[in-house]
């Protein structure tokens, strides 16, 4: 029973490739189904994002598992096998269950510390549960990644700080008012970025949005997502003396805002504060609006600064981060390791003993005046009966080892015995024989 990741990401491959072996949604029963006939693959899981594709199988050998999962990739996706491999990563053992864990706590991303990563391993896993391409392995791996990628948002500050240039807008707007609660933003221009501060700026309390933009109708389209309010372009000074926080994107050559526009706006605000935001590149804003009283203005590079210092942020938060995915990695190997055969053998002997030994000097209370004799008789016969019960279930734990679906079977014997979780021992405890001078227990 092994554990095997395989996967290619967008450290390891072009988008061209990436694109070529996605599995949606859609298909996921599907190739679960054909994956899992394969002879070595016991379990499987497809995690399939816009920056990676990985498959977690649980294989009864590691280099057929390889070659399954690398066939199963050429052939569902019609891609040439030698090109295919030249993108493929593989990780193995402990160091698949590492993968997966820093993987589920964002610590393998292309933005380190993004949350969605998360909801996207449990959608695979839940997935993959609901087709029952899980068993035992991987249900408990995932289920314990998930769990690590959980303590490290809530024991780090990995997520804690803006790292895209549009939420860094919102962190910056949030240090010139306490609270964005009720403000009012108007956005020039209708593109994807001012889109996304704009969705930021609405989750963070942001009321009303005034939209302009050379086109209307494309202003009238962004308002209406926002039920916002969509102004003409040439009006939109007028408009501007009622935002708070102004958001400029447009593909103007020159400044659009000048000094002596905002001069005249802030008189009828009354001076009251506003912000503004240039992500445009020419910038739409002139810096010099900075110099009026009660005005913030900020462009790219400044929301770039702010990207760059959250981000050693975060990279200091990663280095805790990586000390409890170890831990973490630890405890599940030493779950993994209960599920070999000799372990649950010796465990399962070592309990038997145990029990043999504490029934047989409660009954040796009773029987003040027995014999060397006698007593070796009792050893002899409680003996004989503990071995004849455990013969079979040992002779099938141990011709299941060698059998695809063996290690569940292990499982169940450890369920049925109620042999809880702990760190094998590596022998068995030999059988001690109950001796005439034994001091009985409890006295």
């Amino acid at each position: 029973m092994h554990i095997i990741v395989a996967g290619l990401s967008h450290k390891t491959a072009p988008v061209e490739i990436r694109e070529t072996v996605t599995f949606p949604e859609q298909i996921l029963s599907d190739s679960l189904h054909v994956l899992t006939g394969y002879p070595s693959v016991c379990e499987a899981v497809i995690l399939s994002t816009c920056n990676r594709m990985e498959i977690y199988v649980v294989a009864t050998d590691p280099e057929k598992g390889k070659d399954n999962i690398t066939q199963f990739i050429s052939d569902y996706h019609t891609l040439d096998r030698d090109t295919l491999q030249k993108y493929l990563y593989f990780h193995e053992g402990t160091s698949a269950i590492r993968h997966l864990f820093r993987v589920s706590s964002s610590l393998d991303s292309m933005v380190l510390g993004e949350a969605q990563i998360q909801g996207q391993v449990k959608k695979a896993y839940d997935m993959a549960f609901e087709c029952q391409g899980t068993a035992a392995v991987l249900n408990r791996l995932f289920r314990h990644a998930l769990l690590a990628g959980k303590r490290v948002r809530s024991e780090t500050e990995i997520g804690e700080s803006a790292v895209s240039i549009s939420y860094a807008a919102v962190e910056l707007a949030k240090k010139v008012f306490e609270t964005l609660d009720g403000r009012t933003a108007m956005l020039i221009g209708a593109g994807e970025m001012i889109e996304l501060t704009a969705t930021h700026l609405v989750s963070n309390g942001v009321k009303h949005v005034i939209v302009t933009n050379r086109t209307f109708e494309r202003a009238e389209a962004l308002a209406e997502q926002y039920k916002g309010t969509a102004v003409k372009f040439s009006d939109f000074f007028d408009h501007m003396v009622h935002a708070d926080i102004v958001i400029s994107s447009t593909g103007a050559p020159h400044h659009i805002v000048t000094k002596d526009h905002i001069s005249k706006v802030m008189q009828k605000r009354k001076h009251k504060p506003i912000f503004f935001i240039d992500i445009a590149v020419p910038r739409d804003i002139d810096p010099a609006v900075a110099k009026i009283y009660n005005v913030f203005a900020y462009d790219i590079d400044d929301l770039d600064n702010v990207v760059q210092t959250n981000l050693e942020e975060r990279k200091k938060a990663a280095e805790i981060a990586e000390d409890i995915v170890e831990s973490e990695v630890g405890n599940f190997s030493a779950w993994l390791a209960t599920l070999e055969v000799a372990p649950l053998i010796s465990t399962l002997r070592r309990e038997a003993e145990e029990i043999r030994q504490k029934e047989l000097e409660k009954y040796l209370r009773k029987l003040p005046n027995i014999t060397e004799a006698e007593l070796n008789t009792l050893n002899a016969l409680t003996s004989a009966i503990i071995n004849k019960i455990l013969h079979k279930p040992i002779v099938k734990a141990k011709e299941s080892a060698n059998r695809k679906d063996g290690y569940l079977h292990v499982e169940s014997l450890r369920y049925l015995f109620d042999i809880q979780d702990e760190e094998a021992e590596s022998e068995a405890s030999a059988p001690g024989l109950i001796e005439l001078h034994s001091k009985p227990i409890g006295d």
